[in-house]
């Protein structure tokens, strides 16, 4: 049975203001998905859901569908063959895609953060900004700096309420390959 050592304080209004957060991030590369798979609309609507919850909307069910299809649009984008993607996306350009799927979809999951003491719910905070940068990066062909200019601008960017909550939480695990790495570069830079 979990104590209250394991939870911290979690209001509406910093929910509010880490997917506000969130879903500017992923609106950034929004462009790179719509490119690969333009007929595919879950991307852009996880990303209007969580922007209508950020902005006072209500935290519903609808809102926890758009980002697993986010989701499902990720990992169907994943496993898309060659030759299927719009104008014949490279392949750097197809796993953009996939970043920019998952950067929305943790854009709508940001809503849901839980109030727990656990260094996993730091990617619930920072998720859809690492993802955004790893899609940025894939689609400038690998370039680092472009993932550096953006992880930078998440930081600067980051509100109050999302330095505040991490600093309630744990540190970022370890893992998670390139993403994972930007999660920590970021979670060390906020709460530097």
């Amino acid at each position: 049975m979990r104590g209250d050592e394991d939870t911290i304080e979690l209001g509406e209004a910093e929910l509010r203001e880490i997917t506000g957060y969130a879903a500017a991030a992923a609106r950034r590369v929004l462009p790179l998905f719509e490119e690969g798979l333009p007929a595919d609309a879950r991307a852009r609507e996880a990303i209007e859901a969580a922007e209508r919850y950020a902005a006072g909307g209500r935290r519903t069910a609808e809102l926890r569908r758009r980002a697993w299809a986010a989701h499902r649009a990720a990992r169907e984008a994943a496993t898309r063959e060659a030759g299927t993607w719009a104008g014949g996306a490279a392949a750097g350009d197809a796993a953009a895609v996939v970043d920019a799927a998952r950067a929305a979809s943790h854009a709508a999951a940001a809503a849901y953060l839980h109030p727990r003491a656990s260094a996993h719910q730091v990617k619930h905070v920072l998720g859809a900004a690492a993802h955004a940068a790893r899609a940025a990066e894939l689609a400038a062909g690998g370039d680092a700096r472009v993932a550096a200019a953006a992880l930078e601008r998440a930081r600067a960017e980051a509100p109050a309420a999302v330095v505040a909550v991490l600093g309630r939480l744990p540190v970022a695990p370890p893992g998670g390959g390139r993403v994972g790495a930007f999660i920590r570069e970021l979670d060390a830079a906020l709460r530097g």
